[in-house]
């Protein structure tokens, strides 16, 4: 196991420099850049300080001079400094690295939790009227755009009945409550984006886990083990997911990706305080160290989370690691 896990993570890192490398590449080439947007919020700016300024960041030299000059910084795990405020780029990533990751980690611990239970127990009714019921909301989930539901259940839960705050992660008196307060007003923050987070990947897991058990129960073994008398339950949850659950565990370390992606959509719309909020303003202003250091952090998190699948993969399958 030791050697499949280090084989896996050494296979990581040639993918880590190429996806610096496009982000990097991408951009640089994007029409504009920071000190266009230094123009533009300030009409009365002089070729000259424009110059200084590009030599300032290095924005003078191509974008491959500039990359080199990036990767011997981060070497030394040297970010840089932000376009926009000359803060250290680490230290804003660990002010909202802490965020995003509670979003996404709930998330993904929802659709354990929910997810493959709810996929098992269809399974288990199949072609009844229970097994049409969640077919038809996980097709719901399939179908409907995560974003506008945020904006629905915002106007709903938020706005029309009042039960949830919308915005932010605490409420602006959240100095004042008492201990029980405070820990309400931090979970009822998470409701909403926790929630629709995890909507979509709950549709999908379950889906696979239903197909993968109606495939699975039919193999012979699951027969011999009816037909030795064993509670159905015990033939479903015991002799069935295990192996029903090696696809379902890939679709997972796939879904990662998706849910720190998500993160950009879901923070900016409930102004979380995580990197994709955080993404999207250096973005706005072209703030090139800050877009490198969320690009690294979420590609690392995101080949950390496949690399954790495919262990789980060998732990259910350990022929894997032969």
């Amino acid at each position: 196991m030791l050697k499949y896990l280090i084989r896996r993570c050494l296979l990581s890192l040639p993918i880590l420099f190429g996806i610096t490398v496009i982000t990097f590449g991408i951009i640089h080439l994007t029409p504009g850049g920071f000190t266009s947007v230094q123009m533009d919020m300030n009409p009365n700016i002089s070729p000259d300080s424009v110059a200084r300024l590009q030599e300032l960041y290095d924005l003078d030299k191509p974008w491959y001079q500039q990359y080199v000059l990036w990767v011997s910084r981060l070497a030394r795990l040297d970010f840089g400094r932000s376009f926009l405020d000359q803060r250290p780029v680490i230290a804003k990533l660990g002010e909202r690295l802490p965020a995003t990751l509670l979003l996404s980690g709930l998330s993904m611990f929802l659709i354990f939790l929910l997810a493959i239970p709810l996929g098992v127990y269809s399974a288990m009714h199949h072609n009844t009227r229970r097994d049409r019921v969640i077919t038809m909301v996980t097709f719901a989930g399939y179908s409907i755009p995560t974003f506008w539901l945020a904006l629905l259940c915002m106007l709903l839960f938020g706005v029309v009945l009042g039960w949830l705050p919308i915005s932010g992660i605490r409420s602006i008196n959240h100095d004042l409550l008492n201990p029980i307060a405070k820990f309400w007003d931090y979970v009822s923050h998470l409701i909403l984006p926790v929630t629709i987070s995890a909507f979509g990947g709950l549709a999908s897991i379950s889906r696979y886990t239903r197909g993968n058990m109606l495939e699975v129960v039919r193999q012979d073994y699951i027969r011999t083990a009816r037909a030795k008398g064993l509670a159905k339950n015990r033939v479903y949850y015991v002799h069935a997911l295990k192996n029903a659950l090696l696809p379902v565990i890939t679709i997972i370390g796939l879904a990662l990706p998706g849910l720190i992606g998500g993160s950009f959509i879901f923070e900016t719309i409930f102004s979380w305080p995580g990197m994709g909020r955080l993404a999207f303003e250096a973005a706005l202003s072209f703030d090139y160290p800050t877009i490198m250091g969320i690009a690294v952090i979420g590609a690392a998190l995101t080949l950390l989370g496949n690399v954790l699948a495919d262990v789980l993969y060998a732990v259910n399958d350990p022929r894997i690691c032969l």
